[in-house]
């Protein structure tokens, strides 16, 4: 977890310094470190089956919010052109935040979700987006992660103990 909070404060902070410029490109940076931290976070954990997930996520929000902007056809807020809804930024920074959450739970995807949340602010400030484009974006994530995202289950050996009525249930079990 530690190590989580760490990655986002030096990868906000890093691109403050080294990305000055505008919001809608700090944002962009953002949004392309956060894949590359969360496949971080499962190499260090050993989790192949993760990465895989992460992988598959990822490109499936993407994909699927990079095919519906050349359908839906809405006006960006700027009027440079008809590709606003969904937006496919803030899908590849809530892609990665949303598997966080539901591979790890609620202590790695708190910071990964305010990471893809400033995200979704820059494009919306950067008028390249409206509110409810990166809204989509978010909700496409969340269904997505859903269907290709499991808990982590560490490797090794698990056992427990639950009291019953007139008795105990004992479980053994490994995970390979």
């Amino acid at each position: 977890m530690r190590h989580l909070l760490a990655a986002v404060v030096l990868l906000l902070a890093g691109a403050q310094t080294a990305f000055a410029g505008t919001s809608e490109s700090l944002g962009t940076d953002v949004a392309v470190a956060l894949p590359a931290i969360a496949g971080g976070i499962t190499l260090y954990k050993e989790d192949w089956k993760g990465t895989a997930q992460l992988t598959l996520d990822t490109i499936a929000t993407v994909g699927v919010a990079y095919g519906l902007k050349h359908v839906i056809r809405e006006q960006r807020p700027d009027k440079s052109d008809f590709q606003s809804m969904p937006s496919d930024t803030s899908a590849l920074a809530f892609a990665p935040a949303q598997f966080l959450w539901d591979r790890y739970g609620w202590q790695y995807g708190v910071p990964a979700y305010a990471a893809a949340t400033f995200v979704a602010w820059s494009r919306v400030d950067s008028q390249k987006h409206h509110w409810y484009d990166v809204a989509a974006s978010a909700g496409l994530a969340f269904g997505v992660s859903k269907i290709f995202t499991t808990r982590y289950q560490p490797r090794g050996l698990r056992y427990g103990v639950v009291p019953t009525e007139g008795g105990a249930y004992a479980s053994l079990a490994y995970n390979f």
